[in-house]
């Protein structure tokens, strides 16, 4: 069986006048339906940049990313946006919320953009995430706790095979992030495969394994440890 989703040595360069930021350096990494993995690193290691790359909303300049077996990296913006639709759900620490809409239909918006219309998958989604008493609420009307659950229902209106998420418990409390945590680990028990972007050892110690950033490169976390960054 194919990974849910697969970097095979990944570079990413930007230039800026006569400067040159090697963001990624040949960075590979495998996530197994089911597993929750988390990257780890330093302010600027090259996190949020592969993140982008998995999501396809960056484009590598060498290497590939492949969604369960299927080629993400070169491909059309519209094709890339289709698999990204059906295959992927992305939680963000506060950007998955459109303000003027109600946490409803937030969540038919995500499921539109795939081509869906399932009022009753919407119903059974906030149900499940403790929100049915909240779908017509706006974000701002939400507490802390209920717009980080309110986020991953956006990410998973569509049921993905995979889950990129980046700091996604970085405005929330403790009880908080261990709420959407426990529902991270649901969606890989169900087969989803979990990548999460963070700086909190929580969610670093409740992954199934840890992928250290450096420099762009993927290293021993124990180096991370050496220079004071976990």
């Amino acid at each position: 069986m194919a990974p849910a989703i697969e970097a095979r040595d990944l570079y990413r360069f930007f230039h800026a006048g006569g400067e040159e930021t090697l963001a990624l350096r040949g960075v590979s990494l495998s996530v197994a339906a089911g597993e929750v993995v988390a990257v780890v690193g330093p302010s600027g290691s090259g996190k949020s940049t592969l993140l982008a790359c998995l999501a396809g909303l960056d484009e590598p300049d060498g290497g590939t990313v492949l969604i369960a077996g299927e080629t993400m990296s070169r491909r059309p913006e519209f094709e890339r946006a289709d698999l990204r639709a059906r295959c992927i759900g992305m939680l963000f620490q506060s950007a998955n919320l459109l303000e003027a809409f109600t946490v409803e239909a937030n969540v038919a918006l995500a499921q539109g953009l795939a081509g869906k219309h399932d009022p009753e998958r919407r119903a059974a989604l906030l149900a499940d995430l403790g929100l049915a008493g909240r779908a017509g609420a706006f974000p701002a009307e939400l507490s802390g706790g209920e717009a980080a659950r309110a986020g991953l229902a956006v990410a998973l209106a569509n049921d993905p095979a995979v889950i990129l998420a980046d700091e996604p418990t970085g405005e929330v409390d403790g009880p908080a992030e261990a709420a959407v945590l426990a529902l991270l680990r649901a969606r890989a028990d169900a087969g989803a495969g979990v990548v999460i972007v963070t700086h909190s050892p929580a969610v670093a110690a409740a992954a199934d394994r840890t992928v250290a950033l450096l420099d762009g490169r993927v290293v021993d976390g124990r180096l991370l440890d050496a220079r004071g960054s976990a």
